[in-house]
């Protein structure tokens, strides 16, 4: 008997331990949902629900050991009914239960589901019993297919915005960056200009000679002329000069 005693009492310590961890993990993901909703994200929202199934997986396979007594021959009764609060009571559900009197008991230690919810479970099971093979495998093939289309949907939406995403942080180029550089360095240099043009070019006979400057072709007020030959006019001029030096 005290073995037996020892050992429900080591099960109630592991399950009670267990059962802490379980509800820690609960109000984490609780408290991440009402107070987080904007700012989380699926994989942190995976993590805690996975934290919680391992907690649940742990529990359960405590429950399923060989050496763990058969809690549901026992009986929980009791012992002691008041209207009055309970500050032992209420230091060990943290707050949540003031009082234990017999208004409450039933709610708290029903081994079975409220009346109206187990109705409500009834005719759902015999609504599902009902059901023939042949129009349940229609129903799963239905839904298969229509769960397979919002998977592609979201799927593609997805890749959507993954590309958009993509194309907004690379920038577009507007300009060429080594045309930028071969302009600069011909404005602020010259480099790259052909000397060869006609309106760098000199007049010929013009470079060595003291005193005159040199004159670009196609300025503004002097037209391009050749500086080779004289022209007739002047020629003419002269020699009528000579032949009548008194006039």
């Amino acid at each position: 008997m005290q073995r037996e005693e020892k050992q429900l009492e080591m099960f109630l310590d592991n399950s009670l331990s267990k059962l802490k961890d379980l509800k820690i993990a609960i109000g984490q993901m609780i408290q991440k949902i009402e107070f987080e909703h904007e700012t989380i994200n699926w994989p942190t929202f995976l993590d805690n629900f996975a934290l919680i199934s391992s907690h649940l997986a742990g529990l359960s396979k405590l429950l399923s050991l060989e050496y763990t007594p058969p809690i549901r021959n026992l009986t929980v009764l009791p012992l002691n009914l008041s209207p009055d609060v309970d500050e032992r009571l209420v230091q060990t559900t943290e707050g949540r239960l003031p009082i234990f009197a017999a208004e409450i008991v039933p709610d708290y230690l029903r081994t079975k589901p409220d009346p109206s919810a187990e109705n409500r479970m009834n005719l759902h099971e015999a609504k599902a019993n009902a059901i023939t093979n042949e129009a349940a495998s229609k129903q799963v093939a239905q839904f298969n297919k229509i769960v397979s289309h919002v998977f592609d949907l979201i799927s593609k939406s997805r890749d959507e915005w993954e590309m958009e995403s993509l194309h907004r942080n690379v920038r577009t180029e507007t300009c060429n960056q080594g045309d930028t550089q071969t302009l600069v360095k011909a404005i602020a240099l010259g480099i790259g200009l052909k000397t060869n043009s006609p309106m760098m070019m000199q007049q010929p006979g013009a470079r060595g000679v003291p005193g005159q400057v040199p004159v670009q072709m196609g300025s503004p007020g002097i037209p391009p002329m050749q500086m080779g030959k004289m022209p007739s006019s002047i020629k003419t001029n002269i020699k009528s000069a000579q032949l009548h030096p008194y006039r």
